[in-house]
């Protein structure tokens, strides 16, 4: 006895091309055509093939359309911490902005960003055929000559300094400190101390030197700044050992800020009314800290948009200028700051 496989020969591979064109009345080269975004397909037709395509639940094949066009339509992004703030803020910046470039994303986390790791992730996105790469890697890496990006990859740097050898996006991080540093100075602080992040940690790093030298350029007292690793817990340790004689703290990121306020707030002293605080990146729940937090807004969306169009800019042109843009910062003041006492 014959059994027709048909239907479920057709449930597991899907309908094929010559099916739409059978139902839509059109030939195989024009259901191409309409897959393809092409425009040389008239209304009428067009429509005709889009109904068939839903009908039969038809999906072209991306593969077979990147053999044709070169393009995958597919950014890598390698990245070496997934746990702070700004990385992801920044993550999701650049995803937002890839799917309305009409990209998908592959994330590629390495735990320690060396030339073998960042080989082997390069090695892996290449396999999975990617158009260009974004790299957040936050750390004196790419400063180093023994990391080298493959050559005709197109890529894009963030939240690290690759001189003018890559295109880089990056937040104005030395502005935003200096905003930050300026505005305490003005409301009469004699001095600013300062928490920043960790040393390997480009953003702190900038952030750190723009302090140092806006109290330099006042003819401030420098303190030896206290170092943490961005997390709520290592502000409020370093608050627990806050000197007395500090009435002004710049944190370096938002969420170190609210650990040391905390811990201030467990010694008995107030904000800011005893010691005015000021925080870096503007998370969503900096203006919910009691009192709301006077931070530097850092433009997440702006930065992965600019990355996202300047690498789509390099796959188009690969004749593209190489440099560094930078995303302004700007201060948002709140309730965290105000006068010392006399």
């Amino acid at each position: 006895m014959t059994t027709d496989t048909t239907p479920a020969t057709r449930s597991r591979r899907g309908p094929s091309m010559a099916e739409v064109a059978q139902l839509a009345g059109v030939s195989s080269q024009t259901v191409s055509r309409v897959a393809n975004g092409l425009t040389n397909v008239d209304a009428a037709t067009r429509d005709r093939v889009l109904v068939a395509m839903e009908e039969l639940g038809y999906r072209p094949n991306s593969a077979a359309r990147a053999l044709k066009t070169g393009r995958f339509h597919s950014i890598g992004v390698i990245m070496t911490t997934l746990s702070t703030y700004g990385n992801m803020r920044t993550l999701d910046a650049i995803a937002t902005a890839s799917a309305q470039a009409g990209y998908s994303i592959t994330l590629m986390p390495i735990a320690v960003p060396t030339q073998g790791e960042m080989a082997v992730a390069f090695t892996r996105l290449s396999e999975q055929a990617v158009d260009g790469i974004a790299i957040i890697i936050e750390a004196h890496t790419l400063d180093n000559s023994d990391i080298i990006l493959p050559p005709g990859l197109p890529a894009v740097i963030l939240d690290s300094d690759a001189g003018d050898r890559y295109t880089v996006v990056d937040a104005d991080q030395a502005e935003g400190a200096r905003l930050a540093t300026q505005h305490l100075l003005d409301l009469g602080h004699r001095t600013v101390f300062h928490v920043a992040g960790p040393e390997s940690s480009f953003s702190s790093a900038r952030r750190t030197a723009s302090w140092r030298a806006t109290l330099e350029a006042a003819g401030a007292p420098v303190l030896p700044q206290a170092v943490g690793d961005w997390t709520v817990e290592s502000g409020y340790r370093i608050g627990l050992d806050l000197p007395h004689e500090v009435t002004a703290v710049f944190a370096a990121n938002d969420q170190m800020a609210l650990g040391l306020m905390r811990a201030l707030h467990e010694r008995g002293l107030s904000i800011p009314g005893d010691v005015s605080v000021v925080g870096f990146d503007d998370m969503a729940e900096a203006q919910a800290f009691w009192p709301p937090l006077t931070t530097v807004h850092q433009d997440f969306a702006e930065i992965g948009r600019r990355s996202i169009q300047a690498l789509l800019h390099e796959i188009e042109d690969s004749t593209h200028e190489t440099g560094t843009t930078m995303v302004p910062t700007s201060l948002v003041v709140r309730e965290s700051t105000g006068v010392p006492r006399a």
